[in-house]
């Protein structure tokens, strides 16, 4: 059997082909035949491709080194309807990230390809990067360093009316209660804040075992100093926080967004920061990736921006690919898939 890691520069080929022979190790079953393609994401951004979205390379390159696959494990190859079409060996595509949103679940269902996927891979890191973004707002550390650079020691950010606020007692809300918002909740107790969640999958029963109080939207923003979005982007959240939600926050909350761009309308936000609506603003996502040159939150001192980052740690890499790895083994021992994205391809097999 013939197997494509179609990797990037992130979970790369050989660390697929790696973990898949560590998974597989001698036999029986036999391991897999693997050949490698290395796509450019993230040197060069993701994006729309054949109808899927976030997706890395082309079309033609993926149904070339397809041709006679069975299985795919990948990050961001876009395997499209063109592609299963043009690929009728294929019969799993292990994706490990938390949603195959570059694979075109309809098509491959309607081909009998099952596509898996990878919850959690990059929880712990998302979870971690979101507390520091969360404490770069509330402490003004870009902003400090940025002013050291350029040579003014800034001691009027320790005047009163300047200073920054402590974690310790304040209360934080975050928007979205999944495997990332759970240990952002852990960490934020650790550091004795208070934490709402507001998420409609969450119960009462769960909220209270983790020590946080469940709530509606509105009464966490309206509630909250610091609002973290960890929701998925779904066309019912998209721009769920909107010019009227971010009137409901406290006058200089801090708003946080190390999730999906598309959760947050950034059409209010230049004039909510400037008035002061907002405090802060972090953001490691955007509507627009990269953000074009005359981006209108550019040069604005109370935000803080990275360039997509939050699940960019090694861990995350290589436990992904053991993540996928696992699916394929599975697949070869003729065990089910433990993450199927599809459960209707089973009908189709049937």
């Amino acid at each position: 059997m013939r197997v494509l890691a179609a990797g990037d520069h992130f979970v790369s080929p050989d660390l697929l082909v790696a973990a898949v022979e560590e998974e597989v190790g001698d036999g029986p079953p036999a391991p897999p035949q693997a050949s490698r393609l290395k796509l450019p994401w993230p040197v060069e951004p993701f994006g729309p491709v054949g109808g899927v979205e976030e997706a890395s390379g082309t079309e033609e390159q993926v149904v070339e080194a397809l041709r006679g696959a069975e299985v795919c494990m990948t990050q961001m190859a876009p395997v499209t309807s063109r592609v299963i079409d043009a690929c009728p060996d294929l019969r799993l595509v292990s994706v490990c990230r938390g949603g195959p949103v570059n694979v075109d679940l309809t098509a491959a269902t309607r081909a009998g390809v099952a596509v898996t996927y990878a919850p959690g891979r990059n929880a712990t890191a998302a979870a971690e990067y979101a507390i520091a973004m969360i404490l770069a707002a509330l402490r003004r550390v870009p902003a400090a360093d940025a002013e050291l650079r350029e040579g003014r020691w800034r001691g009027d950010f320790y005047a009163y009316e300047q200073a920054g606020v402590e974690l310790r007692g304040t209360t934080v809300g975050l928007v979205g209660y999944g495997a990332i918002g759970r240990i952002v909740a852990r960490i934020l107790r650790a550091f004795e804040a208070r934490v709402l969640v507001s998420d409609p999958y969450t119960d009462q029963s769960t909220a209270a075992e983790d020590g946080v109080r469940l709530v509606g939207l509105e009464e966490l923003l309206s509630s909250c100093t610091v609002v973290s979005l960890h929701a998925r982007l779904t066309e019912e959240t998209r721009n769920m926080i909107d010019g009227e939600r971010i009137a409901l926050m406290p006058r200089g909350a801090v708003l946080v967004n190390t999730a999906r761009g598309g959760l947050l309308d950034h059409a209010p936000l230049p004039e909510a920061l400037r008035s002061g609506r907002l405090g802060a603003l972090a953001l490691d996502v955007y509507d627009v990736e990269p953000p074009p040159a005359d981006w209108p939150l550019r040069g604005l001192d109370n935000v803080v921006t990275t360039p997509h980052l939050a699940g960019a740690t090694r861990q995350t890499a290589e436990r992904a690919a053991r993540i996928v790895a696992g699916e394929v083994g599975r697949y070869l021992r003729g065990e089910p898939p433990r993450h199927l994205a599809n459960p209707e391809v089973r009908e189709v097999h049937a």
